[in-house]
């Protein structure tokens, strides 16, 4: 069985198809947000701490720190902007970390700060990424996400990612590195550009499973990208991405109908034992409907409206 460990100092989690859904929470990351960009720029963290607080208290089993505020010299800014980031959520949580940038200097300054045996986000199949970051992934004996695009960008054909997914577990095995330190994202386009693109990611999904057998792992939301009331469809993806084989998720877990759909899939999925995690979490909750409903008055709004529908059946009887 396939299991991908990853740890803080104190905490070890284990991804694999045995396991709870491992949820990476997404938070922490400037892109395509201004205000947070500013603050890390100016050295002001309290975004960056109350973002890892509130992710973990709602659920998040690790947390992805990515520091890519600018693409101004980031070679030069993103290395210590990084390391502070990461020193900062390690004093405040005991999560593991997913060290994400896509710039080779700042994942190796991440990964001299970085205590336990955090992931590193990401590598493609280009072969410059591939001979710049598997062998750190080697020298500090990390897992890796591997994402599905090399050279020629991101293909719209499922085989052709998995073709990219298989070269980079096989270039890993060169340098060392097992397969099950190799997380694979397929790619998940958005359903409404391409209409096949859940068939798409099921299938692939349980290619990497049973073919590569690998860990998987996706930006989820961008499933719903351009759709209204997005987390609908994020939260209708998780259970089915899941029952496919996928094993992790880089997504928001304050979003509560989203973990919901995580831990009802836990549950179902038989990775929830006796459920557990389940009725912790949701033995006091009281749905919106029935605690309006509660507070209706006996008399008022209820009986009265039922009356209401009483009559009309009545009299729609009366008119035949």
């Amino acid at each position: 069985m396939t299991r991908t460990v990853v740890a803080s100092a104190t905490k070890e989690i284990i991804i694999g198809f045995d396991q709870p859904f491992c949820v990476i929470g997404e938070r922490i990351n400037p892109t395509g947000r201004k205000k947070l960009a500013a603050e890390m720029n100016e050295g002001n963290f309290e975004t960056v701490k109350a973002d890892a607080l509130a992710q973990v208290a709602a659920g998040a089993t690790m947390l992805d720190i990515n520091a890519g505020v600018t693409a101004v010299n980031p070679n030069e800014t993103e290395p210590p902007l990084l390391v502070k980031t990461l020193e900062i959520v390690q004093e405040l949580t005991d999560v593991p970390l997913s060290i994400d940038s896509s710039v080779t200097a700042a994942i190796e300054a991440g990964l001299e700060v970085a205590k336990g045996r955090p992931l590193v986000n990401s590598v493609t199949g280009e072969e410059e990424k591939l001979e710049a970051i598997l062998p750190l992934i080697k020298k500090y004996n990390v897992p890796v996400v591997a994402i599905s695009n090399d050279e020629s960008g991101i293909s719209e054909d499922p085989d052709v990612r998995f073709a990219v997914a298989k070269k980079i577990v096989e270039r890993a095995a060169d340098f060392g590195i097992p397969s099950h330190d190799i997380v694979v994202d397929p790619l998940v386009m958005p359903i409404g550009a391409m209409g096949t693109a859940g068939l798409q990611v099921f299938k692939l999904v349980r290619r990497l499973r049973d073919e590569l057998k690998v860990n998987t792992t996706c930006g989820l939301s961008n499933i719903s990208f351009g759709l209204p009331h997005r987390h609908g469809i994020n939260a209708g993806f998780i259970p089915m991405v899941i029952g496919a084989g996928m094993t992790s998720a880089i997504m928001n877990p304050c979003r509560p109908q989203e973990m919901e759909a995580v831990r009802a899939a836990n549950v179902l999925n038989g990775t929830d034992p006796n459920c557990q995690e389940w009725i912790m979490t949701y033995r006091d909750h009281q749905p919106a409907a029935a605690s309006a409903a509660s507070a209706a008055p006996a008399d008022g709004g209820a009986s009265a409206g039922g009356g209401r529908r009483r009559g009309g059946r009545a009299a729609r009887r009366s008119a035949g």
